[in-house]
């Protein structure tokens, strides 16, 4: 997806961080909707269509977290989410990566970090077509061409992050990638394995029977990860 155009929606309860990020962005070329709470945001969900969220953690009311695992299971699985906090413990972090979100910067933060992040995440929302085939994953089948994962049932939802995670290793399968590649494909500045890892625990959630014991996708101590699809 090409970044001119991009609609965002920026939710923060602080109204002078909202004009400034809505001012930059618009300057970037960014169609930009502003929302100063998560219920006005799930408002502005409802009648229009957003290609990333820029979303504040800590607000009153639902909070920014909540408000990511909420959407996820709801009206937009696929959005991909950048949450922003004064809050970037590794704990932190890793509670907005469980939540669903693509992508975490800290409080305070330089614009041009954000823009990069904001454009490494569009360019991730719609990942190139493979050459291969479908895999098949036990009773699910990965269709790269087509970006999406289907069940016997129904297609399988798949965050942004999720859905590069499983592009980047459907395209070298039986290989071992390593985190350093791994955070190129998810659009990461430096290899934070913790985040990584949260990634393979969700993806696993997704396509393994048992993700307690995974089939597929498997850990290689000391190097990365592989995925090696079967029956």
């Amino acid at each position: 997806m090409s970044s001119e155009g991009a609609h965002i929606l920026v939710v923060d309860d602080e109204p002078r961080l909202r004009g400034l990020l809505s001012r930059y962005l618009t300057e970037q070329g960014f169609r930009v909707t502003m929302a100063e709470s998560a219920a006005q945001a799930r408002d502005k969900l409802r009648f229009m269509d957003f290609d990333l969220m820029v979303l504040d953690v800590m607000m009153p009311g639902e909070s920014g977290l909540e408000l990511t695992g909420g959407l996820r299971g709801e009206r937009a699985p696929d959005m991909p989410i950048l949450l922003l906090t004064a809050r970037d413990a590794p704990e932190d972090i890793i509670a907005g990566f469980e939540a669903g979100a693509d992508d975490y910067l800290g409080k305070p933060f330089d614009p041009r970090v954000l823009l990069a992040r904001i454009r490494a995440m569009l360019r991730r929302a719609q990942p190139p077509a493979l050459p291969a085939g479908p895999l098949q994953l036990g009773g699910k089948m990965f269709d790269a061409s087509r970006a999406e994962l289907v069940g016997p049932n129904s297609r399988v939802r798949l965050t942004g992050a999720e859905l590069a995670l499983l592009m980047a290793l459907a395209a070298r399968p039986h290989e071992i990638l390593s985190r350093e590649a791994l955070a190129a494909a998810l659009g990461l500045d430096d290899v934070n394995e913790r985040a990584i890892d949260v990634q393979v625990t969700r993806l696993r959630r997704k396509i393994e029977p048992d993700p307690r014991e995974p089939r597929f996708l498997h850990t290689v101590r000391g190097k990365g990860y592989t995925l090696k699809p079967g029956p």
